[in-house]
């Protein structure tokens, strides 16, 4: 339809200029396409490496056989691959974690967690009753040592009081058990 608006007499002028405007759109824009289409394939002629002081080194001719294949970034027909970290250079670097494995660690440090917090429980309930057993112990001490009369149930239920030797025997007991509250 172009051609023929050239071609017929009745187009105005103004069509004529719209005409030759699109075509030379059309041109450029095929110009411009090639242009781009052509910049990426010389750039794909490009290596990227890291040299041994960690810059990136740009050249269109293969880095030097001492240059570890880990440090080579970009060579002609790959994509560019991120810039390795020093630390993973040097080391063995590990792949990162997928979703299960990271799962898993999260369950195992939480129950690793729940065990420290359940001994801790533990040792505060044991701590508390050897406080507790302890302050009893004091008490008996306190009575023994005071002289006031100490009455205790026999196996049959009577009420009987502690003799002198069985107060010095409770005596002796009462102080080791008090040495290892201290």
């Amino acid at each position: 339809m172009a051609d023929k608006a050239w071609r017929n007499p009745h187009c105005t002028l103004i069509k004529r200029i719209a005409m030759k405007r699109i075509n030379s759109l059309r041109l450029a824009s095929a110009g411009f396409l090639s242009v781009a289409l052509f910049i990426p394939v010389a750039a794909l002629a490009q290596y990227v490496w890291l040299d041994e002081k960690g810059v990136k080194q740009y050249s269109d001719m293969p880095p030097p056989p001492s240059v570890p294949t880990a440090r080579i970034l970009k060579q002609p027909g790959e994509r560019a691959r991120p810039a390795p970290d020093s630390t993973a250079l040097d080391s063995n670097a590990t792949a990162p974690k997928s979703l299960a494995e990271q799962n898993a660690e999260f369950k195992k440090r939480r129950m690793e967690q729940a065990e420290k917090e359940k001994k801790a429980a533990e040792e505060a309930r044991l701590a508390a009753e050897k406080s507790k057993h302890c302050e009893r112990t004091r008490s008996y001490l306190r009575a023994l040592e005071s002289g006031e009369r100490i009455a205790q149930t026999d196996s049959s239920g009577d009420r009987t009081f502690l003799s002198d030797e069985q107060r010095e025997r409770e005596l002796r007991e009462a102080r080791k058990l008090a040495q290892d509250c201290k």
